[in-house]
This record gives structure tokens, sequence and C-alpha cells, in this order.
């Protein structure tokens, strides 16, 4: 298991890392780690840090693995960093985030157990919303899922990407992943950062395992499970939350 922990987290206004933000009486990913102990997917998960690491291995200590991301160049960075750490260490790879603390141990099983049954390379959580009013304007900035006429996953495009059309669109992309990790690791050095943010996006795996053919699934969560803290604002939102 991969928790994506390198941002600074600018908007919070704060000079640590986002996942250190507390949320009333501990750091963000301290509510992300308690949870994947209850699931029981995984006894040590590996996280990703970046600028400041050294403040989030002092906060957790040793339980866990920590792959250094020495440049911040997107999600899909992120993953591929940790290639020469986790390839061919476990049959899948499960990715979650440090600044989603509602994520909860029935959502990390669900998912799993979607993927396995259904023999997929890539399984993922979306979430559709009634609108982006109020709390849920957090998720219009989230990637859009792109469905074809059967209704089956068909792409995902990132927000600053996307048509005013698609801007349109209610299921969201969380970005929490499954992957077959054979797949995974074959294939993550092939996405490219041909977009508005000249990134690499964990989401391009989408469209490269349709376009092979490969099996893809996909289970929806209710909003709250999937919200991130990126302003003040949302933090605010998840202590009412709590």
């Amino acid at each position: 298991m991969l928790i994506l922990a390198g941002g600074l987290g600018k908007r919070m206004g704060g000079n640590i890392p986002k996942v250190l933000t507390r949320l009333r009486d501990k750091p963000l990913i301290r509510y992300t780690l308690d949870t994947v102990k209850k699931s029981k997917i995984c006894e040590r998960p590996s996280i990703v840090v970046g600028s400041m690491a050294e403040l989030i291995e002092r906060e957790l200590g040793p339980e866990y693995e920590y792959i250094f991301q020495k440049e911040q160049l997107g999600t899909g960075h992120a993953v591929m960093v940790s290639k020469p750490k986790l390839s061919g260490k476990s049959r899948n790879v499960l990715v979650l985030y440090g600044d989603q603390p509602f994520i909860t141990p029935d959502a990390i099983q669900s998912l799993v157990e979607a993927h396995n049954r259904n023999n997929s390379i890539l399984s993922m959580m979306t979430v559709a919303v009634q609108d982006f009013q109020d709390w849920r304007e957090s998720f219009y900035g989230f990637g859009r899922i792109i469905r074809d006429k059967e209704g089956n996953l068909a792409s995902i495009i990132e927000f600053k990407d996307c048509s005013e059309e698609q801007k349109n669109i209610k299921e969201v992309n969380p970005s929490f992943f499954c992957f077959d990790s054979e797949w995974l690791w074959q294939n993550i050095d092939m996405i490219k950062n041909d977009n508005a943010q000249k990134e690499y996006y964990l989401t391009d795996l989408l469209a490269l395992a349709i376009s092979q053919g490969k099996k893809v699934s996909s289970i929806r969560v209710d909003p709250k499970v999937a919200f991130g803290i990126n302003t003040p604002q949302q933090l605010s939102w998840a202590e009412s939350f709590l």
C-alpha cells in the first residue's frame, strides 16, 4: 500500500507538510493510517514523502517505510519513484492519500474485494455529488469520470484539462486506486506529462489499461469518505463532520 504525502499544502498557509496539519487532536495522515490498520489490508504501508520529509518521519516513527520524492511532479510521479522499492513485493498496490482523513475501512475493503472479484487490472473509487455547493464545492476541482454509452469507465479528465461541458459532470475522481502490481510496474513509466499542469497523472493509467483491453472496475463511495483538505475552509468543514 502506498500513501501519498509529499505535498507542502501552500494553500493551508503553514510551513509544514500538509499531512501534518492537525484536525482536532491529531495530524491528517494519522486518520488515514489508523483506518488502514483497522482495514487489515496492509500491515506496513509505504509513505511517499517530499519536502520536510524528516518532520513526517519524526511524527510517525519507524513503523512505516518512507519513499522520498525529490520533486513533486504529480501523483503518477510519486508512484514512479516507488517502483524500485515496491516492485515484486505484493500482488496488488493500493494508493491512498494522507490529506483525505475520512476514508473508511469498509471503503478500502470494498475496493480490494471488487478488484479481486472482477480480476481487474485497475479498480478505483468514484464519487457522485448532487451539486458543487456548500462543502461539496471541494469536489469541483477533482477530475471528471468519463463513461461510454454503456456506462463503462472510459477515462478521467483532470479538471484543468476539462472543457466547460465536462466541468458539469458530477461524477468525480477522488484518486483512490487498486492496481495489479505486475501490470502497474510494467506500465507506470508509460504515462506522459502532456497536460496543462505538466505533471504525471496517475489517472492516465485508466485510459492506458482500457486501450490495452484490460479489465477495469469501479465502486462508488459516499462523498464525505473522499473529502480532501487543501484549504483552511475545508479544514473547518472537516471539523464540522467530526
